[in-house]
């Protein structure tokens, strides 16, 4: 039987209904917020980030300061969404935000990355992660079949995917065990490196500040996988419709999760570096990094169950909020209007989740953890800081404008400037990867122009287009192939 789903009432838009109108109720409570916040922050990237940002920022001691400082930045953003998110009071996070500051082509653009390069990528990233982790124990470290952790990630995608097709309590439920169960296991690997060196296992700290190794033109892919470990903060912004007191909760929500979150990841590297030398965790992926911590319990196999647990409560959180950028964009006419339905009876909107199937079980077929990441991760953070950006033009446009939550410009100013620097000097350190991600988000802008907003074709275009046809001779314009048509155009030439 087929799903029975309706479509929102206009008014719905602005979080009203009429009687009997079929919406997205507000569930999410301050905790569920937290939760989901921290949920999707501290997921795999605590696990595989440690390495790319080590391995970028050439040293210990920078490799820290990299993760304060990508903690810091995360909070300037997240307090600059807040307030966003407090006077425009839409679901839809980036999206909404750039089409009310920016306008209907950046927020396509970025609808368009998210749905073909973004979420597929960030969604395959999580859930590769979750697939090796939950494996792991059953083989030798080194002998994991690739094919069983695709086949264990493919399982673990649809099941997030159904089980936020399902209920939204349920998943917010889950959400909210899954952060508690994640923050003991941080709390797991914390504690015992903090023992070690209070026990004077300090030698890894020596010359931390070492600058021969220092790579100032691999800084920003260091940058890169700090920001990824953080990245999540922004997804209370996706949900905002579905937020109990948005305008306190918000705000509330994003301050506490990433002040917890960056002592945890501060703390978890420091912990890594008191057990690990850097060559061992250079030498070994993630798996192993815990693996070796954890050699001397005799306990890594529930570790690793417990971070794959981990990773399938970012992939939950991730799943939840994203379905709403498609959902919203589908409510403003940007997206065709079968995703803006929702579930009659359980009020999840089903067509949205479903669409981010296909894509990332691609991504998840190509497996390349480190690649994916510095795929997507230009866009993700050129449209974030492009958000930002579009808020203090907003806010210059209409200095009247009620803000319950008001920050100074400082937090956005500085929080763009960051987005761009590292986005600008990513095309250098890793021109590859950077310049597909280009060109994948600005392939949106035919499909924009030709079936978004047909309107914004040039009337001069349209016009001349049906007389540049007609001066083609008869023979040409009725050729019945393509190469009937080439032959024909070359001798009328």
């Amino acid at each position: 039987m087929l799903p029975k789903l309706n479509s929102l009432d206009a008014k719905l838009r602005f979080g009203h209904a009429q009687n009997g109108a079929v919406f997205l109720r507000r569930k999410i409570t301050l905790t569920r917020a937290i939760a989901l916040a921290v949920g999707t922050m501290v997921g795999s990237g605590i696990f595989i980030s440690p390495k790319g940002v080590l391995q970028n920022s050439g040293n210990v001691g920078v490799s820290l300061l990299v993760w304060l400082a990508c903690g810091i930045l995360s909070l300037f953003g997240a307090l600059s969404y807040a307030d966003l998110g407090t006077c425009i009071t839409k679901s839809g996070g980036h999206y909404i935000y750039l089409l009310e500051t920016l306008g209907p082509l950046p927020a396509f653009l970025r609808l368009w990355a998210e749905f073909i390069m973004i979420r597929p990528a960030n969604m395959a990233v999580v859930s590769l992660a979750f697939g090796r982790y939950l494996i792991e124990p059953f083989f030798a470290s080194c002998h994991v079949p690739p094919l069983a952790v695709k086949l264990v990630t493919m399982a673990g995608i649809t099941l997030a995917v159904a089980l936020n097709c399902w209920s939204v309590s349920w998943a917010a439920k889950v959400q909210t065990g899954l952060t508690v169960l994640k923050m003991i296991t941080v709390g797991l690997i914390i504690v015992p490196g903090i023992l070690a060196l209070g026990n004077g296992h300090n030698e890894n700290f020596q010359d931390s500040f070492d600058t021969s190794s220092l790579t100032l033109e691999k800084l920003p892919l260091a940058f890169y996988s700090g920001m990824f470990a953080y990245g999540g903060w922004f997804y209370i912004n996706f949900v905002t419709e579905e937020i109990v007191n948005p305008k306190k909760n918000i705000p509330r929500a994003v301050i506490v999760s990433l002040i917890v979150v960056t002592v945890c990841y501060v703390l978890t590297n420091v912990s890594y570096y008191a057990v690990l030398t850097p060559q061992e965790i250079l030498s070994s992926d993630a798996v192993a990094v815990v693996s070796v911590l954890y050699s001397l319990f005799n306990i890594s196999s529930a570790i690793l169950i417990l971070v794959a647990l981990s990773c399938f409560g970012a992939l939950n959180g991730g799943i939840f909020a994203a379905s709403r950028m498609l959902f919203a964009a589908a409510r403003e006419g940007q997206w065709p209007a079968l995703f803006s339905m929702i579930h009659l009876e359980r009020h999840t909107p089903v067509p949205a989740l479903i669409l981010m199937l296909p894509l990332v079980y691609l991504m998840v077929s190509i497996g390349d953890l480190y690649g994916l990441l510095n795929f997507y991760s230009f866009s993700r953070w050129f449209f974030i800081g492009l958000t930002t950006l579009g808020f203090m033009i907003h806010c210059f446009r209409h200095p009247t404008i009620l803000r319950p939550f008001k920050v100074p410009l400082f937090f956005p100013l500085v929080f763009t400037v960051a987005c761009f620097f590292i986005v600008g000097t990513s095309l250098y350190s890793d021109p590859v990867n950077t310049s597909i991600g280009c060109a994948l988000t600005l392939s949106g802008l035919p499909v924009y122009y030709l079936v978004v907003q047909k309107t914004r074709i040039p009337s001069s275009f349209s016009a001349a287009a049906p007389t540049l046809w007609n001066i083609l001779p008869s023979e040409v314009r009725k050729a019945p192939n393509l190469l009937a048509f080439h032959k024909g155009i070359k001798s009328w030439l």
